[in-house]
């Protein structure tokens, strides 16, 4: 069932993220910049650290930064150096998100947690958080630092959250987005932003890149936790399941958690806590996953939105807008 679930939802082999040719070569030599992060190192660190930058995946952060700086006024070193900066930052996130769910697998290969263990990898996410930090003090706008800083430190708010709320079966939806929102989302929004700062942008541009960023962010996660409860390991390169078993209710559970008529509702509690294999078709059945997809079809909606203050209603962005909800909307059909 649970597969048949991932195969009508989730759409498994079809990738919604598509850079242009030209996006695809100036991705590779930011791939190669990122890379290149491990040699600034301790030796006796270095082959930790490039292990934990040669996971690849999309680089989906670090091509929002390159979008939004076309858009913001075109590429140049400091809007480089800032895709390499977010992406550390988002890798270290990884590298402790991964030993906090105890996962084995990320990005079709073992985990630092599952390969060093739980010590070794809180200190390499806690080194590649600094490194970042410190990279983005190297940029010409101290207000750089400060943007990244302030995502770092929601991001790791919005994990504190998720962690306190474990098992929490009163969490509601807005709880759930308010957590995303730190987590996800602050990331994205700074993604977005910071290269209208660099490039000296006008206040609202700014602040239509922070919301189109944010949207975004949000509208990923939920994707991304469909993903966790309907796909399976092969498909998505990771460990999955891993939300159910640790307590973390995503939005297609607490949408099913409230909506579902009393007697359901509290079979669905009972089998949540006690980890029942059937909890699944139960939020499926129960609208979960289809009500997730709408809310990001609807979020990707208002980032659309953003994008006609930017000037790019019919550009690149955009694109990406569009492409992510081509991938979903079969889904809330």
């Amino acid at each position: 069932m649970i597969r048949a679930v991932a195969q009508k939802v989730l759409r498994p082999g079809v990738d919604w993220f598509q850079p242009t040719p030209v996006m695809e070569a100036e991705l590779k030599q930011i791939e190669a910049r990122i890379l290149h992060q491990a040699s600034q190192f301790d030796s006796g660190a270095e082959a930790y650290v490039r292990y934990a930058l040669e996971g690849g995946g999309k680089r989906l952060r670090p091509a929002l930064v390159l979008l939004a700086g076309k858009v913001a006024g075109g590429w140049t070193e400091s809007i480089r150096d800032l895709a390499v900066i977010v992406e550390l930052v988002h890798v270290a996130s990884l590298i402790h998100d991964d030993v906090l769910d105890r996962a084995d697998l990320r990005r079709s290969r073992s985990t630092c947690n599952a390969k060093w263990g739980t010590e070794l990898s809180v200190l390499l996410g806690d080194a590649l958080f600094a490194h970042g930090l410190q990279l983005a003090t190297k940029l010409e706008d101290a207000e750089v630092a400060r943007k990244i800083a302030e995502a770092s430190r929601n991001l790791c708010e919005g994990e504190i959250l998720q962690t306190q709320r474990r098992f929490d079966l009163n969490m509601s939806t807005a709880d759930y987005l308010h957590m995303v929102g730190l987590k996800t989302g602050a990331l994205f929004r700074a993604a977005a932003e910071v290269p209208f700062v660099l490039h000296g942008s006008s206040a609202s541009q700014r602040e239509a890149a922070r919301s189109f960023g944010y949207q975004l962010g949000l509208a990923y996660q939920i994707y991304d936790d469909v993903l966790d409860l309907a796909g399976t390991d092969e498909e998505s390169g990771k460990t999955l399941g891993t939300d159910l078993k640790k307590g973390k209710w995503t939005l297609p559970v607490l949408h099913a958690l409230q909506t579902l008529p009393a007697g359901e509702s509290e079979s669905l509690r009972a089998g949540l806590v006690d980890g029942n294999d059937e909890v699944i078709s139960k939020i499926h059945a129960a609208g979960g996953i289809r009500f997730s997809m709408r809310k990001a079809v609807e979020l990707l909606e208002r980032a659309k939105g953003d994008l006609r203050v930017l000037g790019d209603s019919e550009g690149e962005l955009q694109g990406l807008i569009e492409r992510l909800q081509a991938f979903l909307r079969p889904s809330t059909a």
